[in-house]
């Protein structure tokens, strides 16, 4: 499963400390002209590499996204052509038919749902370019079709959340509300799946789950249908924090107070996120982080490089209550 890997290693800063920030735009396609070199490099150094973001759904994203392009930067020897899919396969396929195209140095992306790739990934192993997978995997049965992953356990975030509720909520008959991600995506499998496996055996109860599609807004428009269809509702876990502040509006319109009449549990810990948790309108977040530009940058140089790469890299994430949020916030990147 690849061990734990450590971001913003001093090495990685070192080769990093020289990018210039930009600002985030997932609609942007920054398009470097390859002419400056990386650091002791010449110009020929310069790696071409096509990122396909699966869009601009969440503040996570947004992050993640910023830290993608802030960190491939001409400055830092990348030619990065970036692409947002606005959330469809179809559109991640063809970004990367055309980075085949163009024949980059390495293709990059974060993908929208986990399976239905193998063909295209077949196309880019033909024709010699590596592939590096970042936050999401594919379910694939040819591991060589992608050179490495790198993100979180999103089973191991699944079961943090749902061990917490299950230490905090047992014995009290919990009635559990579960706002999905984008179906099929792995982190709405995996973290499901882990938070059904952290409460097996307690008196917790999920009595409805659907998908909010990682956004503010559907996480709010499925939250009332749940206040109108249930009165019982004790808990909502959310897949994210953008459904879980959709869900605190809710809520709140339903003349309810989150946080006391309502529990919430959510996943990723961005700032409007924590700020919730600081302010007692979601109880407890599992933290998924997003900055994995110098990581990404790191193992593309290494490829590029000939040198030996984990197969799958799990960054390390923490978990936050309430005056963990507090302390945290002040200095939060994201």
């Amino acid at each position: 499963m690849g061990k734990n890997f450590r971001r913003a290693g001093a090495a990685v800063l070192a080769a990093l400390t020289a990018t210039a920030l930009v600002a985030c735009s997932s609609e942007q396609a920054p398009q470097g002209g390859g002419e400056s070199p990386a650091e002791g490099g010449s110009a020929t150094d310069t790696i071409v590499l096509g990122f396909s973001q699966v869009g601009a759904e969440s503040g996570w994203r947004a992050a993640n996204t910023k830290s993608i392009q802030d960190t491939l930067t001409k400055e830092n020897g990348f030619d990065l052509k970036f692409s947002d899919a606005q959330q469809k396969q179809e559109n991640q396929i063809q970004a990367i038919r055309s980075y085949i195209q163009q024949q980059v140095d390495v293709i990059a992306f974060s993908p929208v749902v986990e399976t239905g790739w193998d063909a295209v990934l077949e196309e880019a192993k033909a024709a010699g370019i590596p592939v590096i997978l970042t936050d999401r995997a594919v379910d694939s049965d040819d591991e060589s079709l992608y050179e490495s992953f790198i993100g979180s356990d999103f089973v191991l975030e699944g079961e943090m959340a749902g061990e917490w509720a299950k230490e905090q909520y047992d014995g009290e008959g919990y009635k559990v509300v579960e706002l999905q991600g984008t179906t099929g995506a792995a982190p709405a499998i995996d973290r499901k799946t882990g938070f059904e496996s952290a409460i097996a055996g307690s008196d917790l109860e999920i009595i409805d789950s659907q998908t909010g599609n990682f956004t503010r807004t559907e996480g709010k428009q499925v939250m009332e249908g749940f206040l109108q269809k249930h009165d019982d509702i004790d808990l909502v876990f959310a897949h994210n924090d953008d459904m879980g502040l959709g869900a605190i509006e809710a809520i709140e319109a339903a003349g309810k107070v989150p946080g006391e009449d309502i529990k919430i549990i959510t996943i990723d810990a961005v700032k409007d996120g924590m700020q919730a948790l600081a302010d007692g309108k979601i109880n407890y977040i599992v933290e998924c982080n997003p900055l994995l530009g110098p990581d990404l940058a790191e193992i593309a140089e290494k490829v590029i490089a000939g040198e030996e790469v984990q197969k799958r890299i799990v960054v390390e994430d923490q978990a936050f209550d309430q005056e963990a949020a507090k302390e945290a916030l002040p200095d939060r990147q994201y």
